[in-house]
């Protein structure tokens, strides 16, 4: 039974390792660190494994991020997200560029 034990540890620590990897990747730079956020779909996930270890390794990989990790299943698709205040000058700059966004999809339209 020990090396049942053992090499599900190292599973979940794989899974860890991954998750840390893609959640890192979403992170942009001028948010320093907020913002972060994970969209995991079906296919993911079942390549991924049981959802509640799947749950449980993206709270882990958050958590050494430094963030305040929430997970929630919604049509097949797990997201993950942190949930820390976001400081003043952060919030604004991500409002700023979000409106950016849309002023430049909405010229694209016309």
């Amino acid at each position: 039974m020990p090396a049942k034990d053992e090499l599900a540890r190292r599973r979940y620590e794989k899974l860890v390792d991954r998750l840390e990897c893609l959640m890192r990747a979403s992170l942009k730079p001028r948010y320093r660190g907020y913002h972060g956020q994970l969209i995991l779909s079906s296919g993911d996930l079942e390549e991924m494994g049981e959802l509640k270890d799947v749950r449980r390794a993206a709270r882990e990989a958050g958590r050494r991020l430094g963030w305040q990790p929430k997970t929630h299943f919604v049509d097949a698709r797990l997201f993950v997200y942190d949930d820390r205040e976001v400081p003043r000058e952060i919030s604004e700059l991500a409002a700023r560029n979000a409106a950016d966004a849309i002023d430049a999809a909405l010229r694209g339209r016309e």
